[in-house]
């Protein structure tokens, strides 16, 4: 059987937390990796909160981000995110930093966390 731990790499894109506002990530550097998995997972909504999950690119970690066209995307995001619920989004795009943003559009806050999975690395195994 082979050692999946060692062959992905995997970035804490937004801690768990109870969110009450907009969230977007630091800058997650895909250098080195040829694929990348966003895993959402939520807790308990608060207040109706209604969150609405996407992904963005840049060619740089400070530079304008854009959003990723459905095309570059495995999968696809909710319209909103539920409770008590796990999803999954490859990202198959050509830039080098990605950004996780949870946006805010309705109510009070929801139990999340985001992490990115990075596969097909350039050298393995990965640390």
């Amino acid at each position: 059987m082979r050692d999946l731990q060692s062959n992905i790499g995997v970035v804490a894109a937004v801690a768990p937390a109870t969110l009450t506002a907009t969230n977007t990530s630091a800058a997650i550097d895909l250098r080195g990796f040829d694929s990348a998995c966003v895993v959402i997972n939520t807790g308990a909504i608060g207040g109706a909160g209604n969150f609405t999950p996407k992904l963005t690119e840049s060619d740089t970690s400070d530079g304008t981000y854009t959003d990723v066209a459905a095309a570059d995307l495995v999968g696809e995001f909710p319209s909103a995110l539920a409770a008590a619920s796990v999803y999954k989004v490859g990202y198959i795009g050509n830039k080098r930093f990605i950004q996780t943003v949870l946006t805010l559009n309705s109510g009070t806050n929801i139990a999340a966390s985001a992490v990115v999975v990075l596969g097909n690395p350039d050298q393995a195994p990965v640390a």
